[in-house]
């Protein structure tokens, strides 16, 4: 009888064994937990604001209970402020956030009456642990390319020197508007426009407009024309200050001309008269400078 108790607690134990190394090993050695993001540990209270600093604007936001409260604050797109929306609540809650650089950040979230930190630069925390395997999101508007690359791309242009076309510009009392360089990659077109302003007075912008329309209806009002909104706009200029000069980056799928049309580049001043206009034709288009980007290397 000794030895069939034995027998029996051994087989129940065994079976323990088994099951609690077939749950360790779902757990923890699983495909998917290898693909696992390790979220970020922050408090929130419900007295204060807590305030993220991204580096890039914010595209999504998602919170993972009513417990928080979120949103972006007014004309600035990268800070997030968040706070709890109920006192003392006491399981942990989570939320997410997805920039327009394509990075994904994922934080976990308790509650305390008097968190240690209550503003957060991730700027600061990406030098420090940026890793070449950090995730991407993939925007629908880029058609699969790499949002981190596109922006590496505009900043690039927008600060580079180089002037690739000299033919395509446009000057009205003192604002000299032109298209400094018109560059191609992976079936996108960037557009570097230029604005210098001579002048003693602002240059306040109302909108720039880029459309296709009929070459003899370019100094009246078109009667066929195609209004091209841009994929990505960088560093988009709303006022160009006395005596300066500002340069901003259009990202457009790519297109082509017929023989009758040209591309319309027109800015308009805020309450004043000093609108401009460039002609892009179809021979600048298929010129358009490819750009050779390698990992770590200047464009």
């Amino acid at each position: 009888m000794r030895i069939i108790h034995h027998i029996k607690l051994l087989i129940i134990f065994s079976f323990i064994l088994i099951n609690t190394v077939k749950a360790q090993s779902r757990a923890g050695d699983s495909p998917l937990h290898k693909a696992r993001l390790n979220p970020y540990k922050m408090q929130v209270t419900y007295d204060k604001t807590t305030h993220l600093i991204f580096p890039s604007p914010i595209r999504y936001v998602d919170l993972g209970s009513d417990y928080l409260t979120a949103g972006k604050t007014e004309d600035l797109g990268n800070i997030l402020r968040i706070k709890a929306a109920i006192k003392d609540f006491e399981t942990e809650t989570n939320f997410s956030v997805v920039t327009k650089d394509g990075r994904f950040y994922s934080f976990d979230v308790v509650y305390d009456p008097y968190p240690d930190i209550l503003s957060y630069d991730l700027s600061k925390l990406l030098m420090e642990t940026e890793k070449e395997s950090d995730p991407e999101v993939l925007f629908e508007e880029l058609q699969g390319d790499s949002s981190a690359l596109t922006d590496h791309i505009m900043k690039t242009l927008q600060k580079s020197t180089k002037r690739g076309t000299r033919h395509i510009h446009a000057k009205n009392d003192g604002v000299y508007f032109s298209l400094k360089s018109l560059n191609t990659f992976r079936g996108k077109f960037y557009f570097v426009l230029q604005i210098k302003n001579s002048r003693n007075i602002n240059y306040d912008i109302d909108f720039i407009h880029f459309k296709i329309t009929d070459k003899k209806n370019l100094k009246r009002t078109a009667v066929q024309e195609k209004v091209m909104c841009p994929v990505r706009i960088y560093s988009p200029v709303t006022n160009v200050e006395s005596h300066s000069t500002a340069i901003s980056v259009y990202l457009f799928d790519q297109f082509t001309l017929l023989k009758d049309q040209a591309l319309s580049i027109e800015i308009f001043e805020k309450n004043g008269g000093r609108h401009q206009q460039l002609k892009v034709k179809n021979r600048d288009l298929v010129r358009a400078k490819i750009i050779k980007y390698a990992p770590n290397r200047t464009i």
